[in-house]
């Protein structure tokens, strides 16, 4: 009898421990909460007023091809699409809230790319993946990116986007940096490639501290924050890289641009695009990058 008492007393221990324990344990909420500001304008519109098109090479398993795209004499898709979507690239749907989603069917590289450039800037988007994915990528993680400070030509990089920096937007990547079609940038970096204010040593190109995206089918927020020759990449509230000393292809200071939203290969959906002017990186953002 005493026994049992024992045993009865332990469980009612462990599960007293049990429940404290996940009273303290605060569910991670997804995406972060959007800055608030009276300065935010809305990227999206009902016909996309603010942005233009700019589609690739189709892969060969593309089909549904515009009537007058030619193809070469062997009878492969080597020519970009060009300035236009008529595979309906970017589309926009309602979600229940009345807000415009930017559905990104991924079918054929492109980009989706502002009218206006921009410099010194606060941007932020939602970013969630569907599940269809197209060739050449069908073997490969989820793809996508949020270009900014582009400029020049459509096609400078893969025939398909304009020279210009890139904050990765891959399956557990999101927040790196990548420069096309000759720009560059310095981040630090430590022995893993990842980015490291502190420790770090100065790089050309990394990868983001830690990862913080949403998980699949779930909103994530991503923001940018541009001042100068200067960035900062955020992914759900948390700084994951920053960089200083961009410069174009010339070695020109780079320090304001046009903004690209890729379609390479994956299904996607972006929401909730803003963009405010900003006189500095707030305090907190700028202490955790280290610039």
């Amino acid at each position: 009898m005493k026994q049992r008492s024992s045993i009865v007393f332990l469980v009612a221990c462990v599960l007293l421990a049990t429940s404290a324990f996940a009273q303290k344990q605060t569910p991670k909420k997804y995406p972060s909460k959007k800055v608030k500001s009276k300065d935010w304008e809305q990227l999206l519109d009902e016909d996309l007023t603010k942005w233009e098109v700019w589609t690739g090479v189709p892969d060969n398993s593309v089909t549904n091809l515009p009537a007058s795209y030619k193809k070469d004499a062997n009878g492969d898709n080597k020519a970009p699409i060009g300035l236009g979507d008529p595979l309906d690239i970017y589309t926009l749907t309602k979600d229940a809230d009345g807000e415009y989603v930017l559905n990104i069917s991924g079918l054929v590289y492109a980009g989706l790319t502002s009218k206006k450039s921009y410099s010194n800037y606060h941007l932020t988007l939602l970013f969630k993946w569907g599940e269809k994915k197209y060739a050449p990528r069908l073997d490969k993680l989820r793809d996508n990116g949020l270009l900014y400070h582009c400029y020049g030509d459509h096609g400078a990089f893969w025939d398909v986007w304009k020279s210009c920096l890139e904050s990765q937007i891959q399956e557990g990547d999101f927040g790196d940096l990548f420069t096309l079609a000759g720009t560059k940038a310095k981040v630090k970096i430590n022995s893993n490639k990842r980015w490291d204010p502190v420790n770090g040593e100065v790089s050309t190109g990394g990868k983001r501290s830690i990862d913080t995206e949403s998980p699949h089918g779930e909103w994530t927020r991503v923001d940018l924050y541009v001042f100068g020759d200067k960035a900062i990449h955020v992914t759900n509230g948390k700084v994951v890289l920053a960089l200083w000393d961009a410069k174009d292809h010339k070695g020109n200071k780079l320090d304001a641009g046009q903004i690209q939203i890729q379609s390479e290969g994956a299904e996607a959906y972006v929401k909730d695009i803003c963009i405010r002017p900003i006189s500095k990186f707030p305090k907190k953002l700028l202490k955790a990058s280290g610039l």
